[in-house]
């Protein structure tokens, strides 16, 4: 059934106090749909609702002005950027917050954990049949991969679009699994998919992390054909993936696939011939949404085919290496990418657990100090990645292996890198810093963190 009018489709709907409703978030920070959907469900009065957005960010204003008048019970999600997370610390939810992982969350929506009512899906272009593309449109974002799981369990699924067509050829999402289609005068902004840090790094520490990374990783003896890798989209992970990318060419090599979220740098890889397929759950700029519209061994896969732990086809079952962030680690390699040292929310798992737990070589890069404050701690505010799935934390002034890995710390022992323990790499920066004294950790528990697998790691905590 097709609607020009949103309180019209919301009139057919059957809403109702403690529904659920989910989002995802292929636009980022350039999604207009949730904010224009809750707010007139908000509007209509109804309360005490259950949100599963894929990720919020700073945009999402109306779930912070939803929070702070009590009509949110629950969240649950993969991540959480900005004015949310304050409102979130500051008033708490009458219910929960839940925090997954993007291959758990895809697990939980398929085996009936996550219970969607009804799946609000931002589509950037739909045929008259009703199916839907990522590629076309004013606000084309590429692959509509967390969206996948919604589209096929939620009790009523609704697209809405900006731009309509003929026909898609190759369309993601099939009109047989939608129930509502609403047109609206825009569903977003595409450039706000490019928020955050999108190109190498220039600055001298963090190149000098990126040159030790690179120099880890070909010593390591990974590097070789047919390997698999991914990386984050951060400025240093960025700078690691170009030295990758050059020493694969140098060396004659060709990765057999590149995964996760893609960008320009694994499309030249992919034209240039040094990998032969790119597994995308995401675009994070334009260049990859042109190349999936283009290049054949692009391919667009849904987040239970990316991560799902009970998917054995999962693509990252078969990742070799992969280089993730860290807020936080701690002496038993335990890695916080979920809050900052004072308990307020920064992010949020995405993929980090995901695939730290598949990967043959986990790789953590950060600088050393974060904000004047030593990045190694005893224990971390919040586990988002368990210590026993990272292999080895890389800094500007030194690189631990966890002693897990005695394969690695045997082959690395007589390295001219500058290998030490995690404890030898907090005493450096406690040259700089000086001891810190001990955050106090809130008494308010807002929420959980939860591995792949649906088991509580950690609690999140409020005012």
């Amino acid at each position: 059934m097709r609607f020009k009018n949103l309180d019209a489709l919301l009139d057919a709907l059957s809403l109702h106090d403690q529904m659920s409703l989910s989002f995802h978030h292929h636009l980022r920070n350039g999604d207009a749909v949730l904010n224009l959907v809750l707010e007139a469900i908000l509007h209509r009065g109804y309360k005490d609702l259950n949100l599963y957005p894929s990720a919020i960010f700073p945009i999402h204003h109306t779930i912070e002005t939803a929070i702070k008048e009590g009509k949110i019970h629950n969240i649950t999600t993969n991540y959480i950027n900005g004015p949310v997370a304050l409102a979130l610390k500051e008033k708490g939810l009458k219910g929960t917050l839940k925090m997954q992982s993007h291959g758990g969350r895809a697990r939980a929506i398929i085996e009936d954990e996550n219970t969607i009512d009804i799946a609000f899906i931002a589509a950037p272009a739909v045929d008259e049949k009703g199916n839907a593309s990522g590629l076309e449109g004013p606000s084309a974002c590429g692959s509509l991969g967390y969206v996948i799981e919604d589209v096929k369990h939620a009790k009523t699924k609704v697209l809405i679009t900006d731009y309509t067509v003929s026909k898609l050829d190759n369309p993601q999402i099939s009109s047989s699994d939608i129930d509502y289609l609403l047109t609206v005068d825009s569903i977003g902004d595409a450039s706000g998919i490019m928020s955050g840090t999108l190109k190498p790094t220039n600055d001298p520490l963090n190149l000098k992390i990126a040159r030790l990374s690179q120099a880890f990783l070909q010593a390591s003896g990974m590097i070789q054909e047919n390997v698999s890798y991914q990386s984050g989209a951060g400025g240093t992970s960025l700078a690691i993936t170009k030295m990758f990318i050059e020493t694969l060419k140098n060396q004659g090599l060709t990765a057999s696939f590149f995964t996760g979220g893609i960008t320009a740098q694994h499309v030249q890889a992919l034209e240039a011939g040094l990998v032969k397929d790119l597994y995308d759950v995401q675009c994070f700029d334009l260049t990859a949404i042109e190349s999936l519209r283009k290049n054949k061994a692009h391919h667009a896969i849904s987040a239970s085919d990316y991560a799902n732990p009970n998917n054995t086809k999962r693509k990252i079952k078969d990742l070799d290496i992969v280089i993730l962030g860290a807020s936080e680690i701690d002496y038993a390699f335990n890695v916080n990418v979920t809050t900052d040292s004072y308990h307020t929310i920064i992010g949020g798992s995405g993929g980090h657990s995901d695939t730290a737990e598949d990967a043959k070589l986990t790789v953590v890069v950060s600088p050393l100090l974060k904000a004047r404050l030593s990045l190694i701690k005893k224990s971390v505010s919040a586990i988002t990645t368990p210590g026993e799935h990272i292999d080895v934390l890389i800094t500007e002034r030194g690189i631990a292996i966890n002693p897990k890995r005695q394969d690695l710390l045997k082959r690395f022992e007589n390295s001219p890198l500058p290998i030490m323990t995690i404890e030898a790499l907090q005493a450096l920066a406690y040259q700089f810093t000086g001891i810190p004294k001990p955050t106090v950790k809130p008494k308010k528990i807002i929420g959980t963190i939860e591995s792949r697998h649906g088991q509580k790691l950690d609690s999140l905590y409020g005012k």
